[in-house]
């Protein structure tokens, strides 16, 4: 870790602008982001409480973690002093030091958090085998047992997009394509503002944004864009979407906030 400190007066500041919106004012956590306080003999319920002081083994990994992926819409954006400041006030929020704590690169594997006993080094040997390449099976011999044929693929789609508009198959079909993408990623910044996301449903906050074009939106939502409100990653930090997934995403956002 760096060189550099940071108190819990200075990380309760800093927590307040760059992490309160999404994580609580008290780490309690807001909608579906992370709580990060509390939760302390919760490990064996059916519904446990993974957090700071109750979860997380080593203080070196929360403190790796703010610095490389934290603020989410400015990830490494973060100072060593700002990172040591508001791991402090983590720490503080879950009770593991007083208010006038300094955390530094001097003393921070002297704080132990509590569940840190609980993890365990792998017992598993590393393995490293050298392929084999020997004895190797003939392509030719093996058999696909069961597959949809292209025809019956294509007759199963045919008479899906032909269903009538009062069928279930058509009720379905009218969801937008979009939609989904939307509620499972987009939703996380764009329901309610953060990061200074535009919210859907905001015609003010859109309309300057739509006038620009559909394809500079797209563009923009695929590739990451910064402006004075705030920075959106590429593909929101979902990578693993792909460009059409996105861009039916943002026609969704763009039909809902008209």
């Amino acid at each position: 870790l760096p060189e550099g400190s940071g108190s819990v007066e200075d990380g309760e500041t800093l927590y307040e602008d760059k992490c309160a919106e999404c994580h609580g004012t008290f780490g309690e956590g807001e909608g579906r982001y992370p709580v990060l306080a509390g939760g302390q003999g919760s490990l064996k319920d059916a519904r446990p409480t993974k957090t700071v002081g109750s979860y997380w083994p080593y203080t070196s990994t929360l403190y790796d973690y703010i610095h490389r992926a934290m603020p989410f819409t400015q990830p490494e954006s973060l100072s060593a002093d700002e990172t040591y400041a508001i791991t402090a006030y983590v720490l503080y929020l879950n009770d593991l030091v007083e208010d006038d704590f300094v955390l530094s690169l001097d003393n921070l594997a002297s704080v132990h958090l509590p569940n840190e006993g609980n993890f365990v080094a792998d017992p598993r040997p590393d393995v490293a085998n050298e392929r084999c390449m020997e004895n190797c099976r003939d392509p030719g011999e093996i058999k696909i047992l069961s597959e949809v044929s292209p025809r019956a693929a294509e007759q199963a789609s045919t008479q899906a997009g032909s269903a009538s508009p009062g069928s279930d198959a058509g009720t379905a079909d009218q969801k937008h394509p979009g939609e989904q993408t939307y509620q499972q990623y987009c939703s996380i910044c764009h329901a309610v503002g953060v990061g200074g996301a535009p919210k859907v449903g905001d015609t003010t906050a859109w309309v300057p944004r739509i006038e620009k074009g559909m394809d500079t939106l797209i563009a923009n939502a695929i590739n990451g864009v910064t402006a004075d409100t705030g920075v959106m990653p590429p593909k929101g930090g979902f990578s693993q979407l792909t460009d059409n997934e996105v861009g039916d995403a943002v026609k969704y956002i763009v039909e809902a906030s008209q």
